[in-house]
């Protein structure tokens, strides 16, 4: 993958807090999965739902 600047990275929305998120090197084989910001919102979506 060639390098990407920062301002065009993909970016996505939390489901559980509602923020907006950009990709992730950690996230380059499962982009299309990720629906939280982090693993605290990923904790509590039950919660919040």
């Amino acid at each position: 993958m060639r390098m990407r600047k920062k301002a065009n990275l993909p970016s996505k929305v939390c489901e559980t807090c509602k923020r907006p998120f950009v990709w992730r090197k950690k996230w380059e084989k499962v982009w299309d999965d990720v629906k939280y910001c982090s693993d605290k919102c990923r904790k509590t979506k039950s919660h919040n739902q």
